[in-house]
C-alpha cells in the first residue's frame, strides 16, 4: 500500500504565489500512482476566512486520480484562542460543509489510518473533548491493526516532553492525553506538516515524520528547526506490520521563500497576538 502525504500547499484564487507548484506536484503524483493521498493541512492561504480559497483548492485536489483524505490546518480553520483567527463554530462549519469532515478513519490491511484536527487541541472546550473522545474510540477500534496518525501540527518539535511551544506544536496537556492513548495502542507512525521543515525520527517505538511543504520554506523569519528545508512530499509504504517513509524533493517544484513575500501573502494583522510566534508566517 503506497500512501503519499502532501502538506501546506497554501493555494488561493486571489493570492496565487504558490499555485504554480500544483502542476509539477500533480504530474509526480500521477506518475507515482499512490493508492491513497493524505493532505495534512494548510490546503489554503486563507480558508479560515475565505470560502473561495477552500473551494478553489479542493477543485485542484480533485484533479488527482487517487483518492485523497484531508485534515485541516490553521490557515484552513483557524488557530488557538487569542490568535488572529481562532478556531470557532463558523470556521469549522465552513470547512466541514465543503470538505466533508475535519477527521477520518481509513482501514487498510494491517493498519488503521486516522486523521484528526490538531487545531482543536488546546482549545479547552467541548469540541476539543469530543475529538479526544472520538480519537480514543477510533484507536480502540483498531483491533489487531497497527495505527498511523496524520495531523497538521506535530505533537512535538524539539523534544517529546518539551514545554509549550505556542504556535508550533500541540500544547503539553493535550499532548499528554495523546501519549496516554499511544501507550495503550500500537502506533507505528505519526505524519504531520505545519513546520515547513522535513524531518523523520523515532521515539518510544513510533516513527515521526514532518512532511515538507508544497509551497514555501522559511529562511530567517523563524527559528531553525530539526530537519531540512525542501519542497516536496512523503511516500509512506505499508507492507504488513512495517512502514517506511521517504521524504522526496519533487522535481519541478519551486522552493519559494516566505520571507520574500510575507507582506503580500500574510500581512501583519491590525491587532496581532503578541504572545504567538509565527502567526503571520505559518
Amino acid at each position: 500500500m503506497k500512501v503519499i502525504q502532501i502538506t501546506d500547499t497554501h493555494f488561493s484564487p486571489s493570492k496565487t504565489h504558490f499555485n504554480g507548484n500544483w502542476a509539477p506536484l500533480l504530474s509526480w503524483l500521477e506518475a507515482e500512482k499512490p493508492d491513497l493521498i493524505i493532505h495534512t493541512g494548510d490546503l489554503t492561504v486563507d480558508g479560515a476566512d475565505k470560502e473561495d480559497d477552500i473551494a478553489f483548492s479542493l477543485a485542484l485536489m480533485r484533479q488527482a486520480s487517487a483518492p485523497m483524505l484531508i485534515v485541516p490546518g490553521n490557515h484552513d480553520v483557524g488557530h488557538l484562542p487569542g490568535s488572529y483567527q481562532p478556531v470557532d463554530a463558523v470556521r469549522l462549519a465552513r470547512w466541514n460543509g465543503l470538505v466533508g469532515a475535519d477527521r477520518f478513519i481509513h482501514d487498510i490491511e494491517g493498519w488503521r489510518l486516522i486523521g484528526f484536527n490538531t487545531l482543536l487541541l488546546g482549545m479547552d472546550n467541548a469540541d476539543e473533548q469530543e475529538q479526544l473522545d472520538w480519537l480514543a474510540e477510533a484507536m480502540a477500534g483498531a483491533g489487531t491493526r497497527r495505527i498511523a496518525l496524520f495531523t497538521h501540527k506535530p505533537i512535538f518539535v524539539d523534544d517529546p516532553h518539551e514545554g509549550d511551544t505556542g504556535y508550533w506544536s500541540v500544547r503539553p496537556a493535550p499532548r499528554a492525553r495523546l501519549y496516554e492513548m499511544m501507550e495503550r495502542h500500537d502506533v507505528g507512525l505519526v505524519g504531520s506538516g505545519h513546520l515547513h521543515w522535513a524531518w523523520t525520527g523515532e521515539w518510544n517505538g513510533t516513527r515521526f515524520v514532518w512532511g515538507p511543504s508544497a509551497a514555501f520554506v522559511i529562511d530567517t523569519l523563524e527559528r531553525e528547526m530539526p530537519g531540512e528545508r525542501l519542497i516536496g512530499a512523503v511516500i509512506h509504504t505499508f507492507e504488513g506490520p512495517a512502514v517506511s517513509s521517504e521524504i522526496v524533493a519533487v522535481p519541478g517544484m519551486v522552493a519559494h521563500v516566505i520571507d520574500d513575500v510575507i507582506d503580500e501573502v500574510y500581512p501583519k494583522p491590525a491587532a496581532p497576538d503578541a504572545g504567538t510566534s509565527g502567526e503571520a508566517a505559518e
